[in-house]
């Protein structure tokens, strides 16, 4: 599926969310559930300052959003993330029936929107969400690669 022209507006605001979690050290990605032209949740990466292997920013997006609906049915609603989405996460895209997910670069690691495999659009499933990859994705690569880069650099640099 092609991308929209406000796809790159909503990206950029998933890639501030991003980094927001690169501000307090989080791997960063972030996410945002837009509504009618409103985003009615925003997510960053809190995994390793929440201890929390759940807190990632497509889950808290899709939480924050859900509250804002009063309703765990995400109908009518994009989820941008900068990162394709982990199995987790692709579950809890699924299992929320958003209807269309976007994201910035592809997830050699854990990508389950079509890298590793596709849990969004897998037929056994109850609901299929419509896909766009790609958006800004140099954007969203460059944010992973220069926080790992420095990560590696502070350790190379810091005594054993």
């Amino acid at each position: 599926m092609q991308h929209r022209e406000e796809d790159e507006r909503w990206m950029r605001e998933a890639i501030a969310e991003a980094r927001k979690a690169e501000a307090i050290g989080e791997v960063p990605i972030g996410a945002v559930v837009v509504r009618g032209g409103e985003i009615i949740g925003r997510g960053f990466n809190r995994r390793e300052t929440g201890l929390d292997p759940t807190a990632h920013a497509e889950m808290l997006a899709i939480r924050e959003a859900s509250e804002a609906l009063g309703a765990w049915r995400l109908l009518e609603c994009t989820l941008y993330v900068t990162l394709e989405p982990c199995p987790m996460c692709a579950g809890a895209i699924v299992q929320g029936r958003v209807p269309r997910v976007v994201y910035g670069t592809p997830d050699p690691k854990a990508g389950c929107a079509g890298t590793l495999m596709n849990l969004l659009q897998e037929p056994r499933f109850n609901h299929e969400a419509a896909l766009v990859s790609g958006v800004l994705q140099e954007e969203c690569a460059s944010l992973l690669t220069d926080f790992f880069r420095r990560l590696r650099q502070m350790k190379k640099s810091s005594p054993s």
